[in-house]
């Protein structure tokens, strides 16, 4: 990228960040190719929170909407819930959460991060995954931020037809499709 002007580079800036607001100030600095506390000057000019601040707004709303979970049974940190449509997560894996001495994410953790979004995007009070169909891309490393994307392809009655994609970077780790039961008012929860 050209070196951009001060005022350019705010306007590339604000674009940026409401393209992708998990966006760090690292990478923000290298994709402007500034220094990281050009980045953060330019963001405090500019009034916009730094990326942790960002992300807890975000999370604040989507956690409001959901209903089949509690916010501690959910993997990662929803920042985009609509109902019954699509909804986005991330999550930054932890050291215990890989295989001992390596630093490659074990793959539960991985789907258990797709299934929560998949779950919390249902517009229920109870719902529950009744089948996945799920491919590993690549393997997820320590320090690796994955952000997963899910969107409802249709709906039939109860059950609802989900696919969610999840990326490192630009890089997609990881796919799956899940068959989520919305149970409501579903005969087994008046049997008990």
């Amino acid at each position: 990228m050209k070196k951009l002007s001060k005022k350019e580079r705010h306007k590339a800036l604000v674009k940026a960040i409401e393209e992708d607001p998990f966006k760090t100030d690292q990478e923000l600095a290298n994709m402007f190719n500034v220094s990281i506390q050009t980045i953060r000057l330019d963001r405090m000019e500019l009034r916009i929170p730094e990326v942790r601040k960002r992300t807890r707004k975000l999370a604040k709303e989507a956690y409001s909407k959901i209903k089949s979970m509690r916010d501690v049974d959910v993997i990662g940190d929803l920042v985009e819930v609509n109902l019954n449509k699509n909804g986005k997560s991330i999550f930054t894996p932890q050291p215990e959460m890989t295989f001992k001495g390596k630093d490659i994410v074990r793959g539960h953790y991985i789907f258990a991060h797709a299934n929560s979004l998949a779950v919390a995007i249902i517009d229920a009070n109870v719902a529950m995954t009744g089948f996945s169909h799920i491919k590993f891309i690549r393997p997820v490393r320590l320090g690796d931020r994955l952000v997963a994307k899910a969107h409802v392809v249709r709906s039939k009655n109860h059950r609802f037809f989900v696919r969610v994609y999840t990326h490192v970077g630009d890089q997609l780790v990881f796919k799956g499709k899940f068959i989520v039961y919305a149970l409501d008012n579903h005969k087994f929860l008046k049997e008990n």
